[in-house]
């Protein structure tokens, strides 16, 4: 039986410094975060609207949560990648592996942020 359902609902992206993260991603994507204590762990959850495609997450801030480029990668949308790699660079991260065509799926690129997380972008064709 097939499940009618997307079997990712949430993501936490491990920080060492959750205000130096917040002002990296709210300079790069233009989120606006929503802090929170949860199990006690700082946590700046993401922009989450239950009508829109999509999973949201939280940065996290812990002794469980270590920042890595190892492990999974989370892809965030974009609509221009080349963009949003200039505003990574000139808030402190660094490109990992440069704007990708890959298809009919559009495009890819991956960078590290201000914690040292490997993060992933894409951009449609359209």
């Amino acid at each position: 039986m097939t499940k009618k359902y997307n079997p990712v609902v949430y993501f936490e992206i491990p920080v060492s410094n959750i205000g130096r993260a917040v002002n990296f991603y709210k300079a790069v994507f233009n989120f606006d975060f929503y802090k929170e204590i949860i199990d006690h762990n700082e946590m700046a959850l993401f922009p989450f609207a239950e009508e829109n495609s999509g999973i949201s997450g939280a940065l996290a801030k812990g002794d469980i949560y270590k920042p890595a480029k190892e492990g999974v990668v989370i892809y965030f949308k974009t609509e221009n990648i080349a963009e949003t790699l200039h505003l990574v660079i000139t808030n402190g991260g660094q490109v990992l592996y440069p704007k990708t065509a890959v298809g009919d799926l559009g495009f890819v690129a991956e960078f590290e942020d201000s914690e040292g997380n490997r993060i992933a972008l894409h951009q449609s064709i359209n």
